[in-house]
């Protein structure tokens, strides 16, 4: 009998231990899953701030911190001098190239389509390197009403903002439904801006550069008298033309267009609104010397005037000009090491590029060098070289994803892809 009351407590006394290891193991992973929301929690949160950079936590001694570099991966080839990529935020995944002769072409799955969405070559003026067919915005709604603008240089040289849609063919638009929404006569052959973009506000956001020539000879970047030299806020919803809204920053001033946002511009090659935080960044063309990035929060009232052409980045252009009254740059640099004409990009929101969240990426038309540039938590900005490629960047774009694309004025379009390595 005692045998079989040991024999009882042997294998009680097994089961409470089994009991107590299922029990110690079950917590050692609830413990781990909760260290890992707790890491994700906090890289969100991190993502949230404007500019900051995360890392993912290794939870291993034997591990030291990511080592992170980025290259330009081929999408497709073969464009005409493209100058600008973007989607139609329609949920295909398709992009658009725009060609500067007046072309926007389809790309989708990786392939070309082999007709254009939109061809307005007739319409276009190419007698300069400046001028052309230079900006496409889909409006926020076009799912629903296929409405787009576009930016071009027309047949005497003036600028011309265009209202088209598309036609029963998703993959093409309808030539004939254009209609112009704005003009500005063009004093010169260059220095057209050519930037429109849809801001967080759905108003249309419009970039025209001083004028041309050399060294702003009328003073276009001071002058709120005329649209030359600043960036315009428009509405579109009205079928015909445009109207301007009522908290524009100069709507009461009667020496100064109400359409004006902000000035103090040489020539903005493109600006574009964080997806996120809606902040705008503006890249600037230099004259001489600097190239430079402008920044404007999203809680803005507009207004800002940028310095041009009293300013040149953070240094005087003009004699006996006073920095304190204009909004600096974040960012400039020299010309040097081939660089010579920035151009600019986009706040990094995909996915697949853990590190670069939330930095500004930019690049230089001559050097191919590509840079991003993020705000610390001290409140700071942060440069980063990234890519030194050999490509004329004449643009950046997004796809729907917010993934960033490289436009190579050769004929290439590029993603940014990164390669992360560990070190023991």
């Amino acid at each position: 009998m005692s045998i079989f009351v040991k024999a009882n407590r042997f294998c009680i006394d097994t089961l409470y231990v089994l009991i107590d290891i299922r029990r110690f193991v079950f917590f050692a992973v609830l413990l781990g899953l909760f260290s890992s929301c707790v890491t994700m929690r906090d890289l969100d949160e991190a993502d949230n701030n404007v500019g900051s950079r995360t890392s993912l936590a290794i939870p291993s001694k034997s591990m030291q911190s990511p080592s992170v570099s980025y290259s330009l991966e081929l999408l497709a080839d073969g464009f005409q001098k493209p100058i600008y990529i973007t989607h139609a935020g329609d949920s295909t995944g398709r992009l658009f190239v725009v060609e500067q002769s007046g072309i926007i072409r389809i790309v989708t799955g990786g392939y070309v389509l082999d007709k254009p969405f939109l061809d307005l070559s007739d319409k276009i003026s190419r007698r300069s390197s400046e001028q052309g067919l230079l900006g496409l915005a889909f409006d926020p709604d076009y799912s629903n009403n296929g409405q787009f603008f576009v930016h071009y240089s027309d047949n005497n040289g003036d600028t011309v903002v265009m209202r088209l849609f598309v036609s029963s063919d998703a993959n093409r638009a309808n030539h004939q439904s254009g209609s112009k929404v704005l003009e500005q006569s063009q004093p010169y052959r260059n220095h057209n801006g050519g930037q429109i973009a849809f801001g967080p506000d759905g108003y249309l956001y419009v970039g025209l550069g001083d004028g041309g020539l050399a060294g702003d000879p009328h003073k276009n970047g001071q002058n709120l008298a005329t649209w030359l030299g600043s960036i315009l806020r428009v509405s579109i919803e009205s079928p015909v033309g445009y109207t301007v809204p009522s908290d524009n920053p100069f709507v009461e001033n009667k020496d100064a267009l109400s359409e004006i946002w902000a000035y103090g511009l040489r020539n903005p090659w493109r600006f574009s609104f964080d997806r996120i935080t809606g902040d705008l960044y503006i890249a600037d063309v230099g004259q001489n010397d600097w190239e430079e990035i402008n920044f404007q929060p999203a809680d803005s009232l507009g207004g800002e005037n940028y310095g041009w052409s009293n300013m040149e980045g953070n240094h005087c252009y003009r004699l006996g000009c006073e920095s304190g009254l204009f909004s600096a740059p974040i960012a400039e640099y020299r010309h040097s090491n081939g660089t010579c004409s920035v151009t600019g990009g986009y706040v990094y929101r995909g996915e697949a590029l853990l590190h670069m969240r939330g930095s500004y990426v930019y690049g230089d038309f001559c050097s191919g060098t590509i840079w991003t540039i993020s705000r610390t938590m001290s409140g700071d900005w942060d440069e980063a070289l990234i890519i030194e490629s050999e490509l004329q960047i004449s643009s950046f774009g997004e796809d729907e994803f917010g993934e960033v694309y490289v436009v190579d004025y050769a004929g290439g379009i590029y993603k940014i892809v990164e390669d992360i390595s560990f070190k023991e």
